[in-house]
């Protein structure tokens, strides 16, 4: 019998090409949609789904949101200050 192991063992569980948690999060988000389609005629949530999904797809361990929350992060949440002295003492 073979078995295949993952090149990472500490790496999160994948399906295709997102993590089993954005997985759980865009099946949950598509039951919404459809049900806010049929009762309101919204497509909001449903293009909010779909960005979620296209955004959390997965290559190499990082995906668009990863980079885009890294970016959030760097340029606004955690700014970095630099202080600048004279060596001329």
């Amino acid at each position: 019998m073979e078995y295949l192991y993952p090149d990472n063992l500490k790496s999160k569980a994948t399906l295709w090409l997102w993590e089993l948690r954005d997985i759980g999060i865009i099946s949950i988000g598509l039951l919404i949609s459809v049900f806010a389609l049929s009762q309101t005629g919204l497509l909001l949530p449903i293009v909010i789904t779909a960005v979620y999904a296209f955004l959390s797809i997965r290559f190499e361990d990082v995906s668009i949101l990863d980079f885009i929350k890294y970016a959030v992060a760097f340029f606004f949440l955690k700014p970095q200050q630099y202080e600048w002295r004279s060596t001329d003492e």
